[in-house]
């Protein structure tokens, strides 16, 4: 049989084919369209022959059985030929996608047997892609959302693909006429490779000019523009905010119309029409046509099916009175999304099941009669109680703060409380944790129970500082670390969690610290905490030790220092302060000692957000020769009880959103006066006694006070979503009295003004920060140190940045304060005011970091210089 007469049907039935060939090897330099399966016609009588054998080859990398089965065609069956059974085969290679050309050409003919060979070329493979007319974070974007890349195959449906996501992606940041061009040329480095390059012109952004609304008034059209929140006209109240026409932004935005019409209690409220006029490449305007309606109001509102809640209690949470305005966001609010709604009392109390439908059940004119629908179900109990990613803390450590048990009635205020415990041990993300929480919450309707488990992510909240400073004593450094998950008990135990060779895992805090020049000047400070002690209940136990010494220097300075002075300038000035260091005296020095014991306990009256602190404190002054106190040379001790009732309910510590902070503090010394028998009004009154040094070293001997602190925080969250504006306010008072008037303490004064960083001097001194003024310029800097004082602060923070381990928010505050060298002379109101704003970033291994720029008003300290601008710095604490 002449084989070649015999398939002259094979160039004709590939016609179709090789067209499709032809057109996907077209200038490679142009847009490539998408390919269209080909339509095949047989002009040719049809035979059946045996299929004896079929050969598939032309690409590397692919199995061959697999492309074999690809056509569907069986060895040893029958098929006309020409026949749809071909047909259909070359389909199927070409709806794969992954080839630019098919053919099929017969090998041989044997007596009914035929052996067909199908040749295939792949779809050439990207070498490389290059974007045009993009910045770079738009480039890293759009890799992302292409899914192209180097070395895979690119086919026309994925250009396609492509160019819509592209336009797409554009379109969401303003780009509404963003034009896209993807380009492919052969790369005649490779087989069978191209080279992509996309141009993209985004053209000018597309921005809303005017918005025009009709069928209402023009005052509920003023009021309608403001709830539409992402799209903007141009008008001086929107002058700092975005104008973009955003596609998708303005379908979410017709729905917030409807909603607020829907408050103003326009029931059956509609668009009849809207549209979109473009005015130039860059401006459109918008055309809203509404339908109102009429108003309606509630009527009657009758309940079914309540037995936990009486009708009454139910009606009081709901608030809706008859005659009220139809406002169905407030009603959807008040049923399930406010915090104190009626499904929310249900759910808070286990009855996650529950189901409440309000029905309309008459619609008399304006007047609506509901009926809400209740289903109350069974009370859910917790089932499994699971942690999940942690790494850092032992589990009984994480188990004895969680305040769901399983066969617990499910609580959602338990849950909270877990999730603020947990976050206050600062293990943890607690922002990732409030994220994740209620996604890991699965009510199970048909046991009746939920489980629930804790997503956890470990942060490290250990802290090392190193830094080093030169003053007039020369250069000074400080050397601290704190570790915050660590475990005592396992100190001398092997095969436990460690860190290097700390041991960790419990939670408890170990703080080392040691600043120090050498010679002048020396600090070192011990402070354990362990917030469960004996680990059966939440008792806080607290040790604390410090030592200090700073060295005077000898006569000689003073000589030197005046001879230099008159030598250079004609006078002497004692008080001066030049080449310090060389003149140190070791014999002249004050030490100071401290040793601080403290035991907390949680109470469960009023509430259990309540604490108890009680803390014995001792700190000994030694001084030889030291001219700086009050007498030179002897002790001081100061020996006191101090007791501290606190709350605190706040739901993250960097961020809170909610909750509050209080405390109040009273520190008392014995009353060394009512049994000394001294005659403290007439004791050391005389400075040119020769008992004076005497006599006020026995007057200091032991000191003597009575110490009074407020201190209170709010947080209100003042916005919606995981990023609200929050108000943060703050009143705090302290008050240093004595027993007798003629003995009061020079010790645990006020120094106040400024950024609060100094701490506490070598006399006990408590720094108060006052923003806007420098430090110590409302006591300590320009006069003596105060024994009263009082700051209050309206504080708005917004977060910037809460994800992981840093975490960043910026503030703007009006703060107002002032101190007292009497205590009879406090008041409260009378108060030295500032402004200003800031920002605070907590980063792992250093803590807490901020500065603030503030501007203070007043005068202070009877001087003619107000507070003016400041800046001031913070690490490891707040104002």
């Amino acid at each position: 049989m002449n084989k070649n007469k015999t398939l002259r049907w094979l160039p004709v039935a590939l016609l179709a084919a090789s067209s499709m060939n032809a057109m996907a090897q077209t200038d490679t330099t142009t847009t490539v369209p998408s390919q269209p399966i080909p339509e095949m016609e047989y002009k040719e009588e049809k035979q059946t022959y045996i299929l004896g054998g079929l050969v598939v080859d032309g690409v590397k990398g692919y199995d061959e059985d697999l492309l074999r089965d690809i056509s569907g065609l069986t060895i040893g069956e029958a098929y006309e030929v020409p026949g749809t059974d071909i047909t259909a085969a070359l389909r199927r290679y070409w709806s794969q996608g992954l080839f630019s050309n098919v053919t099929v050409e017969t090998d041989s003919i044997v007596g009914n047997k035929i052996y067909l060979h199908i040749r295939l070329t792949a779809q050439p493979r990207i070498s490389s892609i290059v974007y045009h007319g993009v910045k770079k974070t738009e480039r890293e974007d759009l890799e992302k959302r292409l899914g192209l890349k180097e070395g895979n195959q690119i086919t026309p449906d994925m250009i396609d693909r492509a160019k819509i996501l592209v336009k797409r992606y554009f379109e969401e940041k303003g780009f509404k006429n963003a034009e896209v061009e993807i380009l492919q040329r052969n790369d005649v480095t490779g087989d069978n490779k191209v080279l992509v390059d996309i141009n993209i012109n985004k053209s000018a952004k597309v921005k809303v000019r005017h918005i025009y609304i009709s069928g209402v008034t023009e005052k509920e059209a003023k009021k309608l523009k403001r709830a539409m929140k992402k799209t903007k006209e141009a008008s001086l109240p929107n002058f700092l905010r975005s104008k973009k026409f955003l596609v998708d932004k303005y379908a979410e935005d017709k729905g917030l119309l409807i909603d607020k019409l829907n408050e103003w209690g326009y029931r059956d409220a509609l668009i009849r029409r809207d549209s979109v006029a473009t005015i130039d490449s860059a401006h459109v305007n918008i055309h809203l046509d509404l339908y109102r309606g009429q108003r309606y109001y509630v009527r009657n509102i009758t309940w079914v099916g309540n037995t936990v809640y009486p009708t009454a209690a139910l009606a009081q949470t709901l608030g809706f009175k008859k005659g009220d305005v139809y406002d169905q966001t407030l009603l959807t609010k008040r049923l399930s999304q406010d915090d104190d709604a009626v499904g929310q009392q249900y759910y808070n109390n286990g009855y996650v099941f529950y189901n409440l439908d309000p029905i309309e059940i008459n619609v008399d004119g304006d007047s609506i009669d509901l009926e809400m629908r209740l289903r109350e179900g069974q009370q859910a109990t917790f089932n499994h109680v699971r942690i999940s990613g942690n790494d850092r803390v032992f589990d009984n450590v994480i188990r004895r703060e969680i305040h769901t048990k399983p066969g617990d009635l499910f609580s959602m205020e338990s849950i909270k409380r877990t999730v603020r415990e947990l976050a206050n041990m600062n293990q943890f993300d607690a922002e990732a944790l409030q994220t994740e929480l209620f996604k890991n919450i699965r009510p199970n309707a048909e046991s009746g129970t939920v489980d629930i488990t804790y997503p956890l992510v470990s942060k490290g909240a250990d802290q090392v500082e190193l830094s080093a400073g030169w003053g007039q004593t020369g250069i000074v450094g400080k050397v601290g670390v704190k570790f915050t998950n660590f475990s005592i008990q396992n100190l001398f135990r092997k095969g436990r969690k460690r860190m290097g060779i700390i041991p960790m895992g419990d939670g408890q805090t170990l703080s080392i610290q040691g600043q120090t020049n050498g010679t002048y000047y020396q600090q070192y400070s011990l402070s354990f905490l362990d917030p469960w002690f004996g680990g059966k209940r939440p008792n806080q136990l607290s040790v604390s030790f410090f030592y200090s010494k700073q060295t005077d220097v000898n006569g000689n300075y003073e000589n030197y220092y005046n001879n230099l002075l008159n030598y250079r300038y004609g006078y002497n000035n004692s008080n001066g302060y030049y080449n310090y260091a060389n003149y140190y005296d070791p014999d002249k020095y004050m030490r100071v000692y401290g040793l601080s014991v403290g035991f907390g306990k949680r109470l469960r009256w009023p509430d259990d957000y309540f604490t108890f602190t009680a803390s014995l404190s001792y700190t000994r002054y030694v001084l030889k020769d030291w001219r700086f106190y009050y007498f030179s040379n002897g002790t001081s001790n100061n020996l006191n009880l101090n007791f501290t009732l606190s709350r605190s309910s706040i739901d993250i510590p960097f961020f809170p959103r909610r909750g509050s902070e209080f405390e109040l503090s009273a520190a008392f010394t014995p009353p060394y006066s009512l049994w000394s028998g001294k005659d403290y009004r007439n004791l050391a009154t005389n400075s040119a006694s020769a008992t004076y040094e005497n006599e006020l070293q026995e007057k200091f001997r032991w000191i003597e006070y009575h110490k009074w602190k407020f201190k209170l925080r709010t947080f209100t969250a003042l916005t919606k979503g995981a990023k609200p504006l929050v108000l943060m306010t703050r009143v705090e008072t302290g008050i240093l009295g004595a027993y007798n008037r003629y003995n009061r303490s020079p010790f645990e004064t006020y120094y106040v003004g400024g950024d609060g960083m100094s701490g506490t001097t070598g006399y006990g001194t408590e720094t108060i920060g006052l923003r806007g003024y420098e430090n110590g310029a409302l006591a300590g800097a320009f006069s003596s140190n105060a024994y009263a004082y009082s700051r209050m602060t309206l504080e708005l923070r917004y977060p910037l940045m809460l994800e992981g381990s840093t975490n960043l928010y910026a503030l703007a505050f009006v703060e107002g304060g002032n101190a007292w060298q009497n205590v009879k002379d406090y008041n409260p109101f009378n108060m030295k005011r500032s402004a200003g704003i800031g920002v605070r970033v907590m980063l792992p291994m250093v803590g807490l970091l901020g500065i603030d720029w503030a501007y203070g008003f007043q005068k202070y300290n009877g001087t003619q210089k107000i507070g003016g601008s400041q800046f001031h710095f913070l690490i490891g604490q707040e104002f």
